[in-house]
């Protein structure tokens, strides 16, 4: 989502920190093109315009500009700034999801048509079933949109999470009084209502909102945002802050080509902290919103942290010892690394990942010409699938017919078959030298990173 403004802001601090020292004019000449890069994210010219003056009053200081390292001194400064923008950096479940509360609590969802509130509903309600271990229900306020209701009973299916059964012709305020009574006999511990929306704010959609809320008294009103709508996103925040109330927002679409600007202005515009942030299509896409991580990868310093916990939820670590055993015995095979290629795919997307990991922001160019993504980590399993069992076991019997074979059977070609062998002769070689750093060694490198197949040329 950030990745222009990265681009930009990484071109500024770059220039000042070649600088052995700075004076004023540099300091303000830097603050002058950050302001323009922020503009051009769709920040909010009163977020920027108290963004700068904050900056300026601490970077042009004696203490900065007589420090042994000026432009590392700046650039913390914007950092700091960037994540108190951002919403400050929280005590532990200062912006988690409020459960506290006499069960059933409502958690209401509310926004425009169009956001991703029906999508949000049930990956929050996953989240909340699976992380948080409650007794999850949902329901559907929404009978104006076509199917909407039945929308949200397919994806209750689809993530296990029931939701409230449809009665015709009932009206929002009634069924949202229905799921708190059935909650409340059937132990629910949370009710998602999922409200309905429309194409731009009137007073008909805030007076329904209303009128839901006076009834269930939701413990959190959570706005569900697009990231790519931009300016819209930031004056449709402020509406509904001052006419409904909102506890907390949540951003879509953060994995798309948005400049950003939304998810920096919102906190500052309704003093409202985002809470969650939509990060792929899949039900399990949602993750906990830090300012601290947002605001490095804003600044191009990656968010190794949540890397590693990406890694953590999904490497079993039982998997891990095996492999590290079979590396110290010098067995590493196909299967093996198609195993591999396997756990960074159930990590999540491969463009999101790489920008998870600090310095890459810098490699854009090269990142884009390798065509490193799903589509390429799919395609290498496929080749490995074209195995046989003993190709896989003992790749040196790979001729030429064979390896023509296995580029037929897998839908590649005989060049994208050589160039996955050279991959692993490469990881083999990185084993064994791992495997002399002992089992510790073999065990950070396995979980601390991506096989070096999937790095560009230069990055290995």
């Amino acid at each position: 989502m950030f990745d222009s403004l990265t681009s930009k802001l990484g071109g500024i601090f770059d220039a000042l920190t070649k600088r052995g020292a700075l004076s004023e004019a540099d300091v303000d000449a830097a603050l002058r093109e950050i302001r323009v890069a922020l503009l051009e994210a769709d920040v909010a010219l009163d977020v920027v315009k108290d963004f700068i003056e904050a900056v300026r009053e601490r970077a042009v200081g004696g203490e900065v500009l007589r420090s042994v390292t000026p432009g590392q001194m700046v650039i913390k400064i914007v950092h700091d700034h960037l994540v108190e923008m951002l919403g400050g950096e929280p005590a532990s479940d200062v912006n988690e999801i409020n459960l506290v509360g006499t069960p059933p609590v409502a958690i209401m969802m509310v926004g425009l048509q169009g956001s991703g509130k029906t999508t949000t509903s049930a990956k929050l309600a996953l989240r909340l079933q699976k992380r948080d271990k409650k007794k999850v229900m949902m329901a559907s306020l929404d009978v104006y949109r076509p199917a909407a209701q039945q929308q949200l009973a397919v994806l209750g299916q689809q993530s296990e999470v029931a939701t409230l059964a449809m009665v015709m012709g009932e009206q929002p305020l009634a069924i949202a009084k229905r799921a708190m009574d059935n909650a409340r006999r059937e132990g629910f511990d949370v009710v998602i209502l999922d409200t309905a929306g429309r194409l731009h704010i009137d007073q008909e959609l805030m007076d329904e909102v209303a009128k839901v809320s006076a009834a269930t008294n939701p413990i959190e009103t959570l706005l569900v945002a697009d990231a790519m709508t931009g300016q819209d996103a930031v004056t449709m925040a402020r509406e509904f802050n001052e006419k409904v109330g909102i506890t907390g927002i949540v951003l879509t679409r953060v994995d798309g080509d948005a400049r950003g600007g939304a998810a920096l202005s919102m906190r500052a515009v309704t003093g409202k902290p985002i809470k969650l942030m939509g990060v792929g299509e899949k039900l399990d896409e949602l993750e906990s919103f830090q300012a601290a991580r947002v605001a490095g990868r804003i600044m191009g310093q990656g968010d190794i942290v949540g890397l590693v916990e990406k890694a953590a939820e999904t490497i079993d670590k039982e998997d891990a010892e095996k492999l590290a055993k079979k590396m110290m015995k010098g067995q590493f095979s196909l299967n093996d690394m198609a195993d591999q290629l396997g756990q960074v795919r159930k990590m999540g997307d491969v463009g999101g990942l790489m920008g998870m990991i600090p310095g890459l922001s810098k490699m854009k160019k090269q990142i884009s010409e390798s065509n490193i993504d799903d589509k390429m980590i799919a395609r290498q399993q496929a080749i490995i699938s074209s195995m046989t069992a003993d190709e896989r076991e003992k790749p040196k019997v790979l001729n030429g017919s064979r390896r023509r074979r296995i580029a037929a059977g897998s839908g590649t070609s005989v060049q994208e078959v050589n160039r996955l062998l050279k991959q692993f002769k490469q990881m083999g070689l990185m084993m064994k030298k791992m495997g002399k750093m002992g089992r510790k060694g073999l065990l950070d490198g396995m979980g601390g990173g991506l096989p070096p197949g999937m790095m560009p040329p230069g990055m290995r």
